[in-house]
């Protein structure tokens, strides 16, 4: 598509004399305007529009609440409150925000997946994919930088645990994690710094999408089918009007549920430990990151155990690191000639199972890793006496209620005090979230492979031979009546 020829004609003598030195205006109507895009775009092709409003949305919000927010351990917490309470249409402001993080990450996800099933990603598009992958890396950097600012429970001791992470890594982790950390602890200067990189971030974010556009307009856009474009006259129709208005009616319906989450459910998709300030002395039950990052987060955890050298600790950052670096090597792993999932049967299948996956990662990841997946499977717990007999551990086990109990004490009661005895509850062995995730970990990398041995020898359906054809084609099959010539 960038051999695509400029139409644009200046009206005025300003236009004219602007035109020869700053081609401003032919560089929208080129790229926004007159572009040729495939005629049959459906409404998963949207969301690139989205999320362009979202980025605004949490630029413009991010910039005007960091005029009322106080970047220190002592006036955070207090700070966001005022800003709740006290700043006109603060609260607004501050839901738009918070809740536009978990908007924008729905949308990239979307975004995402229709990328993989429509083979986005296969030449000649790979940087346009890379830049994307980058931009999702940007995103989650700076998503996790902001859960910090507000002071709360969950926002301490999060950062503790994925600052700790990089402590894990060889050789040079102590001491990054002490350059991320501003110190060796968690406090003061670790906020201030968060804030600032939070706040540069979606700057970053911004530039990277610029390039990630300049990317898309040189092949241009995908389609459902696939197959590029081989006659710009009857394959494609310039981006406005068709698309914008088909853009704008797709934002429309995704900002009235970014509002109904806004002013009927501000506070779902967040956490109550966030709303208690933060006491590096008291730890919460269960810390969790935000729903975005509970796939990632399910796999870290996934990891306890050891491989030779590398312990479990490290193993799971590695993991789950390379969780997201697939993503970047994804345009090599498939071997397959065709792009659309929509002419691949067996792929097809896969892809479908890999978003389940991917969903229940998330299940996994807000889950606690030692709970059962279904309680009502797991067996009674048991009583267990633990002693020794002529220095040698032994232990009893009693299953049951009260009669357990009281069989137990007698038990303790019996044993000489030279046997050291202790009770002790000890669960019933079931299969617990950390046993799925550990299983969805390898199906989640599984995919990859698969996509690779699949792309080798997989029997596609037919491809359309145009674009054009298909769209008459699928016209056709609607209305059951005869298609015009060409």
């Amino acid at each position: 598509m960038s051999g695509h020829e400029s139409t644009y004609t200046p009206n005025s003598a300003f236009e004219r004399w602007l035109d020869k030195r700053l081609p401003i205006i032919r560089f929208a109507n080129d790229t926004m305007i007159t572009f040729p895009t495939p005629k049959n775009l459906n409404y998963w092709y949207i969301f690139g529009g989205v999320l362009a409003v979202c980025l605004a949305v949490q630029i413009i919000t991010g910039v005007i609440l960091a005029m009322h927010y106080e970047a220190s351990v002592d006036g955070a917490f207090a700070s966001v409150e005022r800003i709740m309470r006290d700043v006109p249409f603060g609260w607004l402001l501050r839901y738009i925000h918070s809740n536009g993080a978990s908007m924008f990450f729905l949308a990239v996800y979307l975004h995402m997946f229709r990328g993989l099933y429509y083979g986005s990603y296969k030449a000649p598009r790979e940087v346009l994919w890379i830049i994307g992958c980058v931009i999702y890396l940007l995103m989650m950097a700076t998503a996790f930088l902001g859960y910090m600012l507000p002071w709360g429970q969950m926002s301490y001791h999060g950062s503790n645990v994925i600052t700790g992470l990089f402590g894990a890594i060889p050789l040079v982790g102590e001491s990054l994690q002490t350059w991320l950390m501003g110190g060796p602890s968690i406090g003061n200067q670790t906020l201030q710094r968060f804030f600032s990189l939070h706040y540069l971030l979606p700057f970053a974010i911004a530039g990277a999408v610029i390039l990630h556009i300049w990317a898309l307009h040189v092949p241009g856009n995908t389609n459902p089918t696939g197959v590029e474009v081989q006659d710009i006259e009857k394959d494609t129709v310039p981006f406005h009007p068709y698309y914008t208005v088909k853009d704008a009616f797709g934002i429309v319906v995704f900002l009235i549920m970014f509002a109904v989450f806004v002013f009927y459910a501000p506070d779902v998709l967040g956490h109550a430990d966030n709303y208690v300030e933060a006491n590096p002395l008291v730890t919460p039950a269960h810390i969790v990151p935000e729903w975005y990052l509970l796939p990632f987060y399910a796999i870290l955890r996934a990891i306890t155990f050891d491989l030779g050298p590398i312990d479990a600790k490290l193993l799971g950052v590695i993991f789950m690191f390379a969780s997201i670096a697939v993503l970047f090597v994804l345009p090599w792993f498939d071997t397959s000639k065709v792009r659309s999932m929509r002419y691949r049967p067996v792929a097809r299948q896969f892809f479908f199972g890999f978003v389940a996956v991917c969903l229940l990662l998330g299940w996994c990841g807000a889950a606690n890793p030692d709970d059962p997946v279904i309680p009502a499977l797991q067996g009674e717990p048991s009583l267990v006496v633990n002693y020794t007999v002529d220095g040698a551990p032994a232990s009893s086990s009693y299953v049951g209620g009260h009669e357990a109990y009281d069989a137990a004490k007698a038990f303790m009661a019996s044993l000489p005090a030279a046997a050291a005895p202790s009770l002790e509850v000890r669960p019933a062995p079931a299969f617990a979230f950390r046993h799925l995730s550990l299983i969805l970990t390898v199906m989640y990398f599984g995919f990859f492979a698969m996509l690779f041995v699949i792309g080798l020898g997989e029997k596609t359906k037919p491809l359309p031979e145009s674009i054009h054809k298909s769209v008459l084609k699928a016209k056709k099959a609607q209305s059951g009546n005869a298609v015009p010539a060409e």
